[in-house]
């Protein structure tokens, strides 16, 4: 009869005579019961303490090497280290020998440059590339929020594009929007560094 009146939608025969079993016996609640869940024994205190161990003498040490010498699951032992320990990742370019000897020496070429020729950055220009997203103002409204009220913020709209933006230190020298579905590689930038020039 329940299968007739709600169809798919209706419970299994198995759970329909598992409720009526504990309706007959003076349930009156139609929510489950609360579970204790299974206890959680990756994420123990000690386990904490070994993770922490591990990983302060070497930063370097990946999730992997980690859970090899604590003895506990991926999953786990990245908890531990984002939430509990509350660290991240980072990512560090690491230079040969080679690189920082050159790194040093161009450095210190400009700064002789520099004492010899004053000037000299009022001849640099530098450029740099954003994308930007267009906005109507006619679909913005503005109202007062309470201050312990989460602020709220302008969703992006959905039409972007590339700016290409020179400057040197008067300012703004040339910027230039990079047309939709350009595909923007040396050719075309040649030809920006030409229409800047």
């Amino acid at each position: 009869m329940l299968k007739q009146a709600f169809g798919d939608s209706c419970v299994s025969r198995n759970r329909t005579f598992e409720c009526f079993r504990r309706f007959k016996t003076g349930r009156t609640s139609t929510a489950n019961d609360d579970r204790s869940g299974r206890p959680s024994t990756a994420t123990t205190p000690s386990k904490e303490e070994k993770v922490r161990a591990a990983v302060n003498p070497d930063r370097r040490r990946t999730i992997h090497d980690l859970c090899a010498e604590v003895g506990i699951g991926y999953g786990p032992c990245r908890r531990i280290l984002t939430e509990q320990l509350n660290m991240q990742r980072i990512l560090r370019r690491v230079l040969t020998q080679d690189q920082n000897d050159s790194r040093v020496a161009i450095c210190q070429q400009l700064k002789e440059t520099v004492i010899n020729d004053p000037t000299l950055f009022l001849n640099v220009i530098t450029g740099d590339e954003s994308i930007v997203y267009a906005n109507d103002p006619g679909t913005m409204e503005e109202s007062w929020v309470s201050k312990t009220q989460k602020s709220t913020y302008v969703k992006k709209s959905k039409l972007k594009t590339m700016l290409i933006c020179f400057f040197d230190q008067e300012g703004i020298v040339h910027r230039e929007f990079v047309p939709s579905a350009m595909t923007v590689n040396a050719e075309f930038y040649c030809d920006v560094l030409r229409r800047l020039r």
